[in-house]
């Protein structure tokens, strides 16, 4: 619902609120909240028995689905395992052809040889020869440091996972393309999906498929669903009209325009998403290793816990460079899918395939006579550890003293007083402020939704973390704009800079989220430094992205007119640049929030105290009904966010002129 409209008294010079009366029932509604909090004591802290069970209710729920209900032959347990079962076996078979081998047949894995130079081969042919020696170093990386078998478990569940991931988005992109009834549904519950952090998913996916891979593997697929059916039904939609009008033209029925047409002409949106897919289930197959992911994501993970920060490092480099290897992949499929070859032999046209089987041919050859060709042995592999265990002491040693300064320093006269702030703030009072900005943002739809929203969290008894969680995104949110925004600016001024800048946040989003954690822990060992400091990482890419697309979109006529008039570059960019790309800057602002939001449930690993905790401590409790209100509670606050700075943009635009994005 647009906000209410205002005109503007031009002899006066002022604003003149139009009809509706929004200021003063604000006012009024603040007023109300200050008066209450003042008065009743019940308003600095929600009453226990005013708390709906949700939380037990939905845990017995779960539980009677996955125990107790029978569909007479069967039982809903019974059909889970079931699904897993039948999942299990493409992952066996992927296992089985990276790394275990089909041992009852006596057929021996693919040669780590020839997965390496298959990759390279595939880096050549997508990219060029940047990209193959991307892809022979990782590689390369993985088979010297003894990472092969732990990278591969974790490939194999990713080579599963994404094509069941991108079939399923797909799927849904069509319906919601063919239905506007599907539409809408999809729309909130993509929404709602996408704003809840990863570890949400983890919980509910346990108890109905129980604990190891497959289970992983379901897990990763959900989270990354919601991508892949977003991009999908962003190509379809944006498809010029004379292309669907020549398909019609010639005689397509429906079907034959949606596959023959529609969705060629939407391909490269389509790689676009499998990328998204491709990032996501690695991110969240990292994350699963909570719920029985093997692979390098249980080892990071271990080595975490048991403060092995050393090898930590070595498996957590071993992360980044797949994704990093993975994302340019699937970005150079995506850039060569309009590239069409010209008809020649078939040994022409697949050389790299050609190459590809030779090079496996002699591996499989050659490995009786030797056998490191197919896995390096203990003896030739090398480690790290050591000297990054060594590093961590020297910092132990001779930093111990500065850093320790700067924590207690930041902690006492920054952290400490603003969480107390946050906690002490009275829940009428918040719930009013957010109510009162949406009526004023986006009329009673908006402050309906928002209010709503608010009063769940405060229902189901999760205000306090909600409180804590409030406190670390709001500082990390803050910083980031202090930093984001100049090296946005410099981005977008500095054309070397820019490259340099772009192409740290290209590397960064390949990050998954507990690669974060390493460094600070390294630094700053467990706390809320630690966690705003990841979360800061984490978080920062879009503020950056977003101021300098604001300032690079700015017309040159517009940086002329102001240039003509006298600017300084100084004005020039305080006047007119940063101005004019507010839109954009908020639309950062928002993506910083929502990955914000999603990173604290990560820091609960190092010890924030939010809701985050409380997904981490139902996983082993399989307390679903804690886990997934928790969840929905990081979501409503994302959305909350969401609508609130959507709809801030939107009356800014309308008053000013700018163009929607």
């Amino acid at each position: 619902m647009s906000a209410p409209a205002a005109t503007v008294s031009m002899g006066a010079g002022r604003r003149t609120a139009a009809p509706g009366g929004v200021p003063t029932v604000g006012l009024i509604i603040l007023l109300i909240a200050v008066v209450v909090s003042a008065v009743f004591p019940w308003a600095m802290q929600w009453p226990e028995e005013w708390t709906v069970p949700l939380r037990s209710w939905i845990t017995a729920a779960l539980h009677w689905l996955a125990r107790d209900l029978s569909f007479g032959l069967f039982t809903f347990r019974d059909l889970t395992r079931g699904m897993a079962a039948i999942l299990t076996w493409p992952l066996d078979i992927a296992e089985a052809v990276l790394f275990e081998g089909f041992k009852r047949q006596g057929v021996p894995p693919v040669p780590w040889v020839a997965l390496s130079g298959g990759a390279v081969l595939l880096g050549h042919y997508l990219g060029g020869r940047r990209l193959a020696l991307l892809a022979g170093l990782a590689m390369l990386y993985l088979a010297i440091f003894g990472l092969w078998a732990d990278a591969m478990r974790t490939l194999s569940l990713v080579v599963v996972t994404v094509p069941l991931a991108a079939a399923a988005g797909l799927m849904l992109a069509i319906l919601a393309f063919q239905s506007a009834r599907m539409d809408r549904v999809l729309r909130v519950l993509f929404d709602l999906m996408q704003a809840m952090p990863h570890l949400s998913y983890l919980a509910p996916v346990a108890v109905f498929f129980g604990f190891g891979p497959v289970a992983a593997m379901i897990a990763s697929g959900l989270f990354a669903l919601a991508p892949m059916a977003r991009c999908v039904l962003l190509g379809l939609r944006t498809i010029p009209s004379n292309i669907v009008e020549a398909g019609l033209m010639c005689g397509c029925t429906p079907r034959q325009l949606l596959w023959r047409t529609q969705f060629p002409a939407a391909l490269p949106a389509v790689l676009i998403g499998l990328n998204q897919v491709v990032m996501q289930v690695l991110a969240m197959a990292v994350i699963a290793s909570l719920i029985g992911a093997t692979g390098l994501g249980h080892r990071l993970l271990v080595s975490l816990q048991q403060l092995q920060l050393g090898r930590a490092v070595e498996f957590g480099v071993a992360i980044v460079l797949m994704a990093i290897v993975l994302d340019r992949f699937t970005q150079a499929w995506a850039a060569r899918a309009t590239v069409h070859q010209i008809d020649t032999s078939w040994l022409a046209r697949h050389r790299h395939m050609a190459a590809f089987l030779v090079l496996l041919a002699v591996a499989y050859a050659l490995t009786p006579w030797f056998p490191a060709l197919n896995q390096l042995p203990k003896s030739a592999t090398i480690t790290t550890a050591p000297f990054w265990d060594q590093g961590i002491r020297w910092i132990s040693l001779n930093l111990a003293g500065p850093l320790s300064a700067f924590r207690d320093g930041a902690t006492v006269y920054g952290l400490l007083p603003t969480r107390n702030a946050f906690l002490w703030l009275p829940w009428p009072l918040l719930l009013a402020l957010v109510v009162v900005l949406a009526l004023r943002l986006g009329g009673v739809r908006l402050a309906v939704l928002t209010g709503s929203l608010i009063v769940f969290i405060l229902a189901i008894g999760l205000w306090e973390p909600a409180m804590m969680t409030l406190y670390l995104t709001t500082l990390a949110v803050f910083i980031c704009l202090l930093i984001g925004v100049p090296l946005g600016v410099l981005a977008a001024r500095r054309p070397r800079a820019g490259r340099a800048i772009l192409t740290l946040c290209d590397t960064l989003q390949t990050f998954p989220s507990f690669i974060y954690l390493i460094p600070v822990i390294m630094l700053f060992r467990v706390g809320d430094l630690a966690s705003l400091i990841a979360i800061v990482a984490y978080a920062m890419v879009p503020i950056i992205r977003f101021t300098h697309l604001g300032i690079t979109r700015i017309s040159v006529n517009v940086i002329e007119a102001a240039t003509a008039a006298g600017a300084t570059p100084r004005q020039l960019l305080w006047k007119v640049q940063l101005p004019l790309s507010i839109p954009e800057i908020m639309l950062g602002v928002n993506q910083t929030i929502l990955m914000a939001l999603a990173m604290t449930a990560i820091t609960a690993l190092i010890g924030s105290r939010d809701l985050g905790q409380e997904i981490l401590k139902a996983l082993p409790e399989v307390d679903t009904g804690r886990g997934l209100l928790a969840g929905l509670s990081i979501a409503f606050i994302g959305i909350v966010a969401d609508r609130l700075i959507s709809a801030w943009i939107r009356k800014r635009g309308a008053r000013y002129g700018f163009a929607q994005l």
